[in-house]
């Protein structure tokens, strides 16, 4: 490992450190500047890690794989706190929570059969999924809001996760940094020609 992947790995290391820290923090210290900390830092390191090893020109697949893994632990723990503290939030979005975990199931599941790893397609509409995320978790956990809005990063990730599905059926061998349909489409094109 090179010192310059230093900095986008330690960002992304970083995320992946908060994740606890946001869970132990519902269960035994629940504190909106904690969790509005963790959160903000989480959310930032997430936009420059990406940012940072392009420029550095050390953005490998391993290190945007291991960003889309950290990404996915870290919103977990914060879907845990929001669970452990507003769990009547949760229940108003149940059924499409569990249409959403059953689609990132169904994604991991074809990616690994297809290209025996997990897709790290870094969409447009994860990155809108993210943004939401952040902003309704900052308005849950920080905040307090528990109105209906907070649920549209669940109708987000669906999207996502359909869009991810199809990029995964059109390709046919494993890529990263994918960033709609529309690009997966040019991407088989050009492949076919």
């Amino acid at each position: 490992m090179s010192v310059r992947s230093c900095l986008p790995l330690a960002l992304t290391v970083m995320r992946l450190l908060l994740a606890p820290v946001l869970a132990a923090g519902a269960l035994f210290a629940p504190a909106p500047g904690l969790f509005g900390l963790c959160l903000t830092l989480g959310f930032l390191s997430d936009v420059f890690d990406g940012i940072i090893a392009r420029r550095l020109g050390v953005a490998t697949p391993g290190l945007r794989r291991l960003d889309s893994a950290v990404d996915t632990v870290f919103y977990l723990a914060a879907g845990f706190a929001a669970w452990h503290l507003h769990p009547q939030v949760i229940a108003r979005c149940s059924g499409a929570l569990l249409m959403l975990g059953a689609l990132e199931l169904g994604r991991y599941l074809l990616d690994f059969a297809k290209f025996g790893r997990e897709a790290s397609y870094h969409m447009w509409s994860s990155k809108a999924w993210g943004l939401a995320l952040f902003v309704s978790f900052i308005a849950l956990l920080v905040l307090g809001y528990t109105g209906p809005w907070v649920a549209t990063p669940v109708y987000l990730g669906i999207v996502a996760d359909v869009e991810g599905l199809a990029i995964s059926l059109l390709l046919s061998h494993w890529q990263s940094d994918v960033p709609s349909l529309f690009h997966a489409m040019r991407l088989r094109s050009v492949a076919r020609a």
